[in-house]
């Protein structure tokens, strides 16, 4: 765009006049001055000044001027100067009007200038010039010249690409409507044939009716007559010369009318085509020619030119390629998110949520509990001071207060809420129906109570028994005189299974106080008192061995008063029995007095739920896996049902009650073994019914992790961290002696543990690194090897692996069945890793007469025995003023010249000590014995 400015001022020049030589003052040729703006590529411009000077309009009397010289005018001013003839301009170049720059006020001054004829004579004389100034002006007006010349020059290279650029611009332009004609005519043509197809396919199948048919034929009779000779019309683009697709146009043949339409298709197999016109069908037609319908071709789609480059948009490709570059999708998507970004976002209802928040949750799980970004939490938790990550575990308080304050509603739970409903779910009265009753016999050790258990089922249980003493916990089924059955369950004496008594007296519903009329009340008949006074449950006092010569039922009786225990016949409330396990007496009298207290109970349960019970003994079986003694107590449990009990669950595979037998299903009070268990339960664990193994995995996990959080806190406030360790080594000494404990059942693991744990002192306890029910494996060996410690085996034996891998590392398994000899080992073990006791024995005291020197020897004090023994080899003190300045040994011992050991009391010798030589006259020598003592627990 060229913007053009004319100030309008007029330019007064000074010509020199035609009469008599005189120079006067005359006006220039009229003309136009204005600033020309030049725009160029790449949004570039430039101003330039410049001037158009008008033709003067000649009179009836003048004659024309002389042309302007275009070149400069030679260096010595004057008339004879011969202007030059100017260049002639390009043939490409359009004329315009002369353009040249504003020349110097003085231009006109170079030479005499011919009057114009009309021009009036007259105005101002002007002084001659000096020729210092005519020099100047000369020079002045030669670089103006030589101005104007490359400005003309620029401006005709400048009119040169201006006109290239233009001329391609045009090309282009030509070429992308070229490109459009042809896109149109494609699609004009495409639905034209489209059209025409839909018609051939209403004619063929019959849908239109025959006037329809005959308007239709005469239009396309009638369509040829506009089209040229030779063939159907066809579109521009598909002509020769056009860029869009060639198609041929066939001759008519006998089954195709010459004024007949006929579609365009591709060249590309006529043989084809002729062979497929040859199978339609033939009808005739008005002149009884045979006409058959036009089948239209698909049109044809355009060859596949090169493939466009989608390279990197830069100046130079945007200023060569061809093609018309378009704006991208992304491009255009952008935008529009640009726009619609400033618009007004309509803000969405907030939702408000109940959030279920347990005793810890991660900020992740809040934020998704809620719907609400991750971020936002973590920035109200940053406003309160505290910096979180999203990983981070926060408390159940803080959860509550983030959910509230985001208008959310808040249901606290705990992880233990997945045992809700598992167990003690009431009953109705209605439901209930009478049940056995649950007996625990409990005593001291070697009173009776399997033999007398025996005797009522008719068994022989003690002869299996190791040591004679029962080990295990047992529970039978047996029938009364008076009909009813009732549930035994068998508990050991020993001290050490004290928790196998505390689980029967839970799980009774009488106990049975069995005390041997010869031996009378002892530490454990004491202990099962209280365990039945902590489970609330009635006492029948059994006072076995009345058979004895030696027995003293009295004795009993008189002894159990001073523990609140009062017989029937001192007038308590208290059922006594005397009774022979080994005779048989009085068995009947016990059954009948268990039988009337349970009907005093009225013990009812419902058999008709799930099953409840407790786990009263489990073990590790080789051939059926873990297998756990049940009593159940409320429901009935059937093979099939899932069972959870403490940290672990399984399908029931299989019931065995107290004879061996397979059962299909065990009521209230009833004692059986389940197998199916996924491990071996624990003893005392609570058992239930759950409905799916979902809800039994979910139990169990919750369970386990709280089994093991339990032990970690176990273990750190019992080892806790490494510099309390040394710390607590350094100040106490305090030793370790680590144990792996294998056992036959859980019960009896236990019972060893506790003994185990009594045993320690402040310098030496015992560290069960591992504990379990079943055989020792390889695995324990390992263990072993790497701890440092020993492995104890109680009723249970090492497989072949085992013992080769302990064979290796050179670990012995010790092997026990009474639980004696089990004690007493580990016992005597630890005693070992006691510090023994230096104990010291005061033999004599002795004076330094006089210090001597004697050669290859050193210093010998003469000394006078005044107590005692002095022995050589034995330990001494030497004191000075009161205080002891060195402890040591007795080197040599010399009565006179003659080496001797003893030296007694009143008598002189020569003593000299061990490493030490400073010794005076007036010391004090304290002679003593040392002797180690070996400690025991």
């Amino acid at each position: 765009m060229t913007d053009t400015k004319n100030p309008g001022e007029k330019t007064v020049g000074v010509g020199q006049g035609t009469g008599q030589g005189g120079k006067t003052l005359t006006l220039k040729r009229p003309v136009e001055q204005g600033v020309v703006r030049q725009s160029f590529s790449h949004g570039r411009s430039k101003s330039v000044v410049v001037e158009k000077v008008k033709r003067r309009v000649l009179g009836p009397g003048d004659k024309p001027e002389a042309p302007q010289a275009a070149s400069p005018a030679p260096s010595s001013p004057g008339p004879s100067a011969q202007p030059q003839a100017p260049r002639p301009a390009p043939s490409n170049v359009q004329t315009r009007p002369p353009l040249r720059t504003q020349p110097s006020p003085n231009a006109n001054l170079s030479g005499p200038r011919p009057a114009p004829q009309g021009s009036r004579p007259g105005g101002v004389v002007l002084r001659s010039l000096t020729e210092e100034e005519a020099r100047a002006r000369t020079a002045a007006l030669q670089d103006a010249r030589l101005r104007e010349v490359e400005e003309r020059r620029r401006a005709e290279e400048e009119a040169v690409r201006r006109a290239e650029r233009e001329a391609r611009e045009k090309i282009e332009r030509e070429a992308a409507e070229a490109r459009k004609r042809e896109e149109e005519a494609r699609r004009a043509f495409e639905e034209e044939a489209k059209r025409k197809s839909e018609q051939e396919a209403r004619k063929r199948f019959g849908e239109e009716n025959p006037g329809h048919a005959g308007a239709a034929a005469s239009s396309q009779g009638a369509a040829p007559a506009s089209a040229p000779r030779g063939g159907a019309s066809a579109p521009a683009a598909s002509r020769p010369g056009s860029s869009g697709p060639r198609t041929t146009t066939p001759a008519p043949t006998a089954a195709t009318p010459a004024g007949a339409p006929r579609v365009a298709t591709p060249r590309s197999n006529p043989a084809m085509d002729a062979e497929e016109d040859d199978r339609r069908p033939v009808r005739r037609g008005p002149g009884g020619a045979p006409a058959r319908p036009a089948v239209p071709a698909k049109p044809t789609r355009p060859a596949a030119g090169p493939e466009k480059s989608r390279g990197r948009l830069t100046v130079v490709t945007a200023q060569s390629g061809d093609d018309e570059r378009q704006r991208s999708v992304a491009s255009f998507r952008r935008r529009t998110q640009r726009m619609s970004g400033h618009r007004h976002v309509e803000t969405k209802e907030k939702i408000a949520r109940e959030v279920t928040v347990p005793e810890t949750i991660s900020i992740q799980e809040l934020a998704n509990r809620m719907a609400e970004r991750a971020v936002d939490v973590i920035r109200l938790l940053m406003k309160q001071g505290q910096m979180v990550k999203i990983t981070d575990v926060i408390d159940a308080d803080t959860a509550q207060l983030l959910a509230e304050e985001l208008g959310h509603t808040v249901r606290r739970v705990a992880e233990s809420d997945v045992e809700e409903g598992l167990f003690d779910t009431a009953d109705t009265d209605e439901e209930l129906v009478s049940r056995p009753p649950v007996v625990t016999i409990m005593g001291h050790v070697d009173h009776g109570k399997t033999s007398l258990l025996d005797a009522i089922r008719k068994a022989n249980v003690v002869s299996g028994e190791a040591g004679g003493i029962t080990q295990h916990i047992g529970a039978y089924q047996v029938t009364s005189p008076l009909g009813g059955k009732i549930t035994f369950i068998d508990t050991p004496g020993h001290a050490a299974f004290t928790a196998m008594r505390a689980r029967g007296a839970k799980v009774t519903d009488i106990v049975v106080l069995v005390v041997a009329a010869d031996d009378g009340v002892m530490p454990q008949t004491i202990e099962a008192i209280n365990h039945a006074r902590a489970a609330k449950v009635p006492l029948i006092v059994a006072i076995n061995k009345v058979d004895k010569p030696d027995a003293k039922p009295e004795r009993v009786r008189t002894e159990l008063l001073q523990y609140e225990v009062q017989v029937e016949s001192l007038g308590g409330d208290t059922l006594e029995v005397e009774v022979s396990a080994k005779a048989q007496t009085n068995l009947d009298k016990l059954l009948e007095a268990i039988t009337l207290q349970a009907e005093v109970l009225d013990l009812k349960a419902n058999p008709n739920r799930v099953a409840e019970g407790t786990v009263i003994e489990a073990k590790l079986d080789r051939g059926r896996g873990p297998v756990a003694t049940v009593l159940v107590q409320r429901g009935t449990l059937h093979v099939g049902d899932i069972v959870v009990a403490g940290a672990e669950f399984g399908r029931v595979r299989a019931l065995i009650d107290d004879k061996g037998a397979n059962v299909t299903a065990a009521g209230p009070s009833f004692p059986v073994e389940v197998l199916g268990f996924n491990s071996t339960p624990e003893a005392g664990d609570r058992l239930a019914v759950v409905e799916n193994e979902a809800r039994a995995r979910e139990i169990t996990d919750y369970r386990q992790r709280q089994k093991r959080e339990k032990a970690a806190a176990r273990s750190a406030t019992i080892r806790g961290s490494l510099e309390q360790m040394m710390s607590q080594a350094k100040t106490t000494g305090r030793k370790e002696f680590p144990l792996i404990i294998k056992g036959d059942v859980s019960g009896s693991v236990e019972a060893i543990i506790s003994s185990l744990e009594k045993l320690g002192t402040d310098e030496v306890q015992a560290r069960i690194i591992h504990s379990g029910a079943g055989g020792v494996n390889e695995s324990d060996v390992t263990l072993a090897e790497t701890a440092g410690a020993a492995i104890i085996a109680f009723n249970v034996r090492a497989n072949k692996e085992a013992r080769d891998a302990a064979e290796r590392a050179g670990i012995e398994i010790r092997q026990y069945n009474i639980i004696y000899d089990l004690v007493d080992d580990v016992k005597a073990a630890m005693g070992g890793l006691l510090a023994p006791i230096n104990r010291e024995t005061m033999l004599g005291n002795a004076v330094i007469k006089e210090i001597f020197a004697v050669s290859k020897v050193g210093k010998v004090a003469g000394c006078l025995v005044t107590d005692g023994v002095v022995e050589r080899g034995q330990h001494v003190r030497l004191i000075r003023d009161n205080v002891v300045i060195h402890e040591g040994k007795l080197s040599t011992l010399n009565r006179f010249k003659d080496a001797v050991n003893v030296v007694q009391s009143g008598q002189e010798c020569g003593m000299s000590f061990e490493n030490y030589q400073d010794m005076r006259a007036g010391d004090t020598i304290e002679c003593y014995r040392v002797e180690v003592v070996q400690r025991t627990l």
